[in-house]
């Protein structure tokens, strides 16, 4: 029986069974997103710099590099490879964190 597919004899869709075994075992890995920092005239770099090393984890040289990427590009992804509620939930942290001491700078999340 190698090489006949298997009908489903119910009368009903007419789909194939092996198709269905098939498109089972074919998983998608889950996307991956970034954060972003957008430059803005008014929050000052060392907080910028703050955020970086204690909201997302970066070194103290890492962050001062991407700060002046911020500063000077516009925008730059500070952090990329996460999971969607990951990225979510780290610029939600990141959006509070700047409005609660003043300041507009604005984090984004994007898929990769």
């Amino acid at each position: 029986m190698a090489g006949r597919k298997k009908t489903d004899k119910g009368g009903g869709s007419g789909v194939d069974l092996l198709d269905k075994e098939e498109s089972k075992d074919k998983v998608k890995p889950p996307s991956k997103y970034k954060i972003v920092y957008h430059n803005d005239d008014f929050t000052p770099m060392n907080l910028v710099v703050i955020s970086l090393v204690h909201l997302l984890n970066h070194d103290a040289k890492t962050a001062y590099q991407l700060m002046i990427a911020v500063h000077e590009k516009g925008k730059e992804i500070v952090k990329n490879g996460l999971s969607r509620e990951i990225a979510e939930t780290k610029t939600e942290r990141v959006v509070q964190f700047f409005r609660e001491n003043g300041y507009p700078l604005l984090a984004t999340y994007e898929k990769e």
